[in-house]
């Protein structure tokens, strides 16, 4: 078992990773059950895939401790993440009568935990929320750090607030129902740590990720851990993002995001594919702008490769253009006024936020790379 405490101060809170911790939840939970006693029902929220996998075996150990778990299903995918899901939920949970004392669990990936954690922050001015991460990405990245929203028609994550979970409880077995284009999805994020803070850990995954895509134990924990450590240390840091260091968890996103509101928050381009894709294109922005060696730009482009993660903006098949990518961007919610900082690269390991880069010269970028530039 490994815990990475996220040292915040006033609302420390442990991350726990270990297998077969799902089956032990009763016990590892305890001291969030407890106040609901034997008389009140536990209010668990999963999408439908997470539900019909785990349920049964929560129920189980819920039920040793005299628990009984209450269930909030939602479909699988970014429509959960939306205002009317959240007017539910959240009348779902006055309904239940949680108090401000109390903690609601969010069993799946990164939109049902963002979805809860929101939900959690303004029910009753906030209640607390553990999260149970079911998903690669959620478990090395969303689960953690308090940022918690749902979409609009405007972008992706504009309707939030900062509400830190009380626990995160990280089980790897459960990996081994997610499907591989899931897996290869939360890996880029793995690959995210290295590539903005640590040469080394990048170095290791270019020689080990295909064992961590193959979810062998020992490699896997490293990797999960490794990220979560990185993670909790930024966020102790800088907890809102008011200073830069926060900001380097979005390397891949500000490109990422603009890719996915191009193909519609789909299937057509997951989450963790759009930071990929992301990645790929800042490495190659700061090689253009002379900052990043061209050989560690080949890297950064040959990892995600290697993983079976988008690597090329012509094999996307957009029909737009470079300005209207940069359209996209400019409903960040990042945005500062009239400008854009971007995630960027000075090496391996080595990510900085730019806040002179002109958006006319990201979208003559875009439009070159759309074209199938080298």
């Amino acid at each position: 078992m490994a815990v990475v405490p996220v040292a915040l101060a006033g609302r420390a809170y442990d991350v726990v990773i270990e297998e077969g911790l799902l089956s032990r939840l009763g016990t590892a939970a305890a001291r969030f059950l407890a106040p609901y006693g034997a008389t009140r029902k536990v209010p668990f929220v999963a999408d439908s895939t997470t539900h019909r996998l785990y349920r049964e075996g929560i129920e189980a150990s819920l039920g040793a401790g005299g628990h009984v778990a209450e269930w909030f299903v939602v479909e699988p995918g970014e429509d959960a993440k939306t205002w009317p899901v959240l007017e539910q939920l959240t009348d779902w949970l006055l309904a239940m009568g949680v108090t401000r004392s109390d903690h609601v669990f969010a069993l799946g990936g990164g939109v049902v935990g963002d979805l809860v954690g929101f939900a959690a922050a303004i029910t009753k001015r906030g209640c607390g929320f553990v999260q149970i991460p079911t998903t690669l990405l959620a478990q090395v990245d969303s689960s953690v750090g308090g940022k918690t929203a749902i979409n609009t028609a405007a972008g992706k994550n504009l309707i939030g607030a900062f509400h830190q979970p009380a626990l995160v409880l990280i089980d790897p077995l459960v990996l081994d129902t997610l499907p591989d284009r899931e897996m290869r999805a939360g890996y880029a994020e793995v690959l995210k740590y290295g590539l903005l803070g640590d040469a080394a850990f990048f170095a290791w995954l270019e020689g080990n990720g295909a064992r961590v895509l193959a979810r062998e134990p020992e490699a896997l924990a490293h990797a999960i851990a490794t990220s979560i450590t990185m993670k909790a240390a930024i966020v102790a840091a800088d907890e809102r993002e008011t200073l830069d260091r926060r900001a380097l968890l979005n390397l891949g996103h500000t490109f990422g995001h603009a890719l996915e509101a191009e193909t519609g928050f789909s299937d057509l381009l997951l989450h963790g594919e759009a930071v990929a894709l992301g990645m790929v294109l800042a490495a190659r922005y700061s090689a253009r702008r002379g900052e990043l060696a061209d050989a560690d730009a080949a890297r950064t482009v040959q990892a995600i490769a290697a993983a079976g993660l988008p690597a090329s903006l012509p094999a996307l098949g957009l029909t737009c253009d470079g300005a209207a990518l940069v359209e996209h961007m400019r409903h960040d919610k990042k945005a500062e006024g009239t400008t854009l900082p971007f995630l960027l690269l000075r090496g391996i390991g080595e990510a900085y936020v730019a806040r002179d880069v002109a958006l006319a010269d990201i979208a003559a970028f875009l439009d070159a790379e759309l074209n199938g530039a080298s």
